[in-house]
């Protein structure tokens, strides 16, 4: 049997977490290495990717909000 992935957060400092990495989402999604429930989300591991991470989400949110945005009809005058 194989040994347990580790948690890479911090890796090889002496501050390294030793908790087993969560199969399923432990992976992040920016820089593709393994971490236990404590350090998976990019902001808890100091992810190389967050800053790129963040305008992505801004990008999506603005695109959304732009889409739903209300344009009031135009009346002609007379």
């Amino acid at each position: 049997m194989p040994a347990k992935k580790r948690c890479q957060s911090q890796a090889g400092t002496s501050a390294q977490c030793n908790q087993a990495a969560l199969r399923i989402v432990g992976e992040c999604p920016m820089c593709r290495a393994q971490f236990c429930g404590t350090h998976r989300l990019p902001e808890h591991h100091n992810c190389t990717n967050l800053e790129d991470c963040r305008k992505q989400a801004f990008e999506r949110n603005k695109d959304k909000l732009e889409s739903e945005r209300t344009v009031a009809s135009k009346m002609a005058t007379a």
